[in-house]
């Protein structure tokens, strides 16, 4: 079941130059989108995680997806040091070792979205790091205590 078959629906109506049209079309299809409507709606809803992300102080759910050399001395104590420090954003991590002395590391968190990304910054740029990426929803996890 996809998104446009939850809950109320609202119809709206937009114009598009015939070259964008065609584009949309294409992409609809080689996706494999049930709908214009779905795809736009997929569209917009990741905008709309962008322009919350700029806005700094909504509290967002994502990961923070990492790549890096393992046999860096010190990285992965480095990298777990920061995961204590900000024990309050950090939800749960997985690590996969893959060839070549490197290691892929998601990290769950759940935050400010501007916290999250300068959490996201302090690991990228640790020294052994090849590749990282802050990936940000709107919607936010449950509390994973009654009591919090």
């Amino acid at each position: 079941m996809n998104d446009l078959n939850k809950g109320q629906i609202s119809r709206i109506s937009i114009s598009l130059p015939a070259r964008l049209l065609g584009e949309l079309d294409r992409m609809v299809t080689e996706r494999g989108f049930e709908s214009r409507s779905q795809a736009i709606v997929e569209m917009i809803n990741r905008q709309l995680v962008a322009h919350k992300s700029e806005l700094g102080n909504e509290v967002m759910a994502g990961t923070i997806t990492l790549v890096y050399d393992h046999s860096t001395p010190g990285l992965q104590k480095d990298l777990a040091d920061l995961q204590h420090k900000y024990i309050d954003e950090v939800i749960s991590s997985l690590h996969v070792h893959l060839m070549q002395n490197q290691t892929m590391e998601v990290i769950l968190v759940q935050g400010p979205a501007a916290k999250l990304q300068w959490i996201a910054d302090q690991m990228v740029t640790c020294g052994g790091v090849i590749t990282g990426r802050l990936q940000l929803t709107t919607t936010q996890i449950p509390p994973l205590h009654p009591l919090s």
